[in-house]
């Protein structure tokens, strides 16, 4: 019998990639999101309209559906934003889950995947950092994925849920075909920005520190292409599904690439320069972050195809110079 999932927030950049992505994989597919940041062109299935607070309505979709489980990506996602407004951070990340998870056991649905972050951890004690590493998120949005983390690890005990928390770090790029990529109305991620200002779209590209210690002196991400991202949601689901209990995993590649690293990155793929100018360090910024994914990679056999950053931005680039939506 096909697997069928409800992913919540399926409209969005990294939830539109994976329902594809589950689709192309024979899994059926229906999303439920409230088009408030996502893109209706951006849907695989069946798209439901709603609220991820809204009980009744999930109810509604999950009754209706008969769906074995639930990938949950629908989250406010902006960490200056939530450094300013922390309450709207709260109420929808992780009391939308709490709706979420109480209305997925209403109806019977015990397999869970969610879209946590590395912003659960904070400044980290250690690089590459472990999934044992302690939670001190510096900024509201991180507190909320931690909170929820909690949450679901309570349910998990309790609850008879089955879920797998996977803490992203830096997603990035677009589908090879065109279909799917980044498309913000208010863009804070480094690949997308610099593009834009490469192509004349923007202003100049802020690097914000370029006095870290580290080899270049700028900050080090994990970048980790969308569609690895895509295949390891596919992987835990499909775990949960047969009966596994779950778990939180890193999803990264375990490199760090500077920002200086990442502007040769789009000159080289692009022969296009990024203009940029240096700005002050921003608060909370940590010099570097990047996954110790040893442990996803054992649990699920995954390996990521993207590991180098020119193959990241080359199909950032293509996504750019033409986005479907």
């Amino acid at each position: 019998m096909t697997t069928r999932v409800l992913v919540v927030g399926g409209a969005g950049y990294i939830g539109s990639v994976c329902a594809a992505h589950l689709v192309d994989n024979g899994i059926d597919v229906e999303v439920f999101d409230d088009l408030s940041t996502g893109h209706a062109a951006a849907v695989s299935g069946r798209l439901h309209v709603g609220d991820i607070r809204d009980r009744s309505r999930l109810i509604e979709v999950l009754d209706g559906g008969a769906f074995d489980a639930v990938m949950h990506f629908a989250a406010r996602s902006l960490v200056g934003e939530s450094v300013a407004h922390p309450l709207r951070y709260f109420d929808v990340n992780v009391g939308g889950t709490a709706t979420l998870v109480q209305a997925m056991l209403d109806c019977g649905v015990r397999s869970l995947v969610f879209s946590s972050s590395c912003a659960v951890y904070g400044v980290p004690d250690t690089l590459p950092i472990p999934e044992d590493h302690p939670h001190r998120p510096v900024s509201p949005y991180g507190e909320s994925k931690a909170m929820v983390e909690r949450l679901l690890s309570a349910c998990r005990d309790r609850e008879g849920l089955r879920v797998t928390s996977l803490r992203y770090f830096n997603a990035a790029g677009a589908s090879g075909d065109g279909r799917f990529g980044e498309s913000h109305s208010t863009e804070t991620h480094l690949i997308p920005l610099a593009l834009q200002a490469a192509m004349g779209q923007r202003a100049p590209l802020k690097l914000f520190g370029t006095d870290y210690d580290t080899p270049d002196g700028t900050c080090l991400r994990d970048y980790i292409h969308v569609l690895d991202l895509a295949e390891v949601h596919r992987l835990a689901l499909e775990a949960l599904v047969a009966g596994d209990p779950g778990g939180a995993f890193n999803v990264g590649t375990g490199v760090g690439t500077s920002v200086r690293e990442v502007l040769a990155s789009i000159e080289r793929v692009t022969g296009m320069a990024v203009p940029h100018a240096e700005a002050e360090r921003r608060p909370g910024d940590p010099p570097a972050l990047y996954a110790a994914a040893a442990t996803v990679r054992a649990r699920f056999g995954w390996h990521p195809q993207y590991t180098h950053i020119d193959d990241i931005v080359r199909t950032a680039a293509a996504w750019a110079r033409s986005p479907r939506y």
